[in-house]
């Protein structure tokens, strides 16, 4: 994928923080599949040789991420990311009409040697989100979601748990987004293949909160980047 310009992508910097809006399909760490220039730890040091991202999103999921400019800045992060005092919202459309209202999802995670999150009532860690419903379509909802604890694909496997599985996660039974599924006359061109409105997991990590050095409130919100906005503008459209 394109490297994005670094300077393009930040929401808020201070003396000790940055929060930057990343992009979707951009690893936060070294992925082993592509070059060691793409991932966004390195994009950072290219520019804060001191840096250290405070916590991690899925390659797949856009949004708000937190980079601690030096070591007592990462220190003071990682003890709020431990005492699960950051406030963290994310956006997710999720298949079906679902009406929720701060529901508590409360259900132990464990993931497997594959890298799959799965329900384990005897082994697995406290897992906790808190969602609630923000707009209705014809058969999605978009939701938004306050993970308590922060576990691999917390949000993914907790939503699809309850049956709301969110479009696009097909390792968690989401389905694609197509138009033709939405629009009542759709005509697709002979001889092309049809594409999904949203060609991966349909989350975003919309806000973030947390303290700084001195106690004062760090906080940022990610605009939605063109798929996620493409997406929910169609379903608006079309429910």
């Amino acid at each position: 994928m394109k490297i994005p310009k670094f300077q393009d992508i930040i929401l808020f910097e201070n003396d000790d923080y940055i929060i930057l809006n990343k992009p979707s399909g951009f690893p936060v760490l070294e992925d082993r599949n592509l070059p060691p220039s793409h991932n966004l730890l390195s994009l950072i040091r290219q520019e804060r040789p001191d840096a250290q991202v405070a916590h991690r999103l899925d390659k797949e999921t856009s949004g708000a991420l937190v980079v601690a400019k030096h070591a007592e800045a990462y220190r003071n992060s990682s003890i709020q990311f431990e005492k699960r005092q950051v406030e963290k919202e994310y956006h997710a459309v999720v298949e079906g009409l679902q009406e929720y209202e701060n529901r508590k999802i409360d259900i132990p995670l464990r993931t497997t040697n594959k890298g799959i999150a799965v329900k384990d009532y005897q082994g697995g860690k406290r897992s906790e989100t808190i969602v609630s419903s923000l707009a209705a379509y014809r058969r999605h909802t978009l939701v938004k979601c306050h993970p308590i604890t922060g576990r691999m694909h917390q949000i993914r496997v907790h939503l699809a748990l309850i049956g709301a599985p969110i479009a696009g996660d097909e390792m968690y039974g989401g389905q694609w987004v197509y138009l033709s599924e939405l629009k009542r006359r759709f005509n697709l061109k002979q001889g092309e293949e049809e594409r999904p409105l949203m060609q991966r997991v349909a989350l975003h990590a919309y806000a973030i909160k947390m303290k700084g050095l001195a106690g004062d409130e760090i906080s940022a919100q990610a605009p939605y980047p063109k798929d996620f906005a493409v997406l929910l503008k169609q379903l608006e459209k079309n429910k």
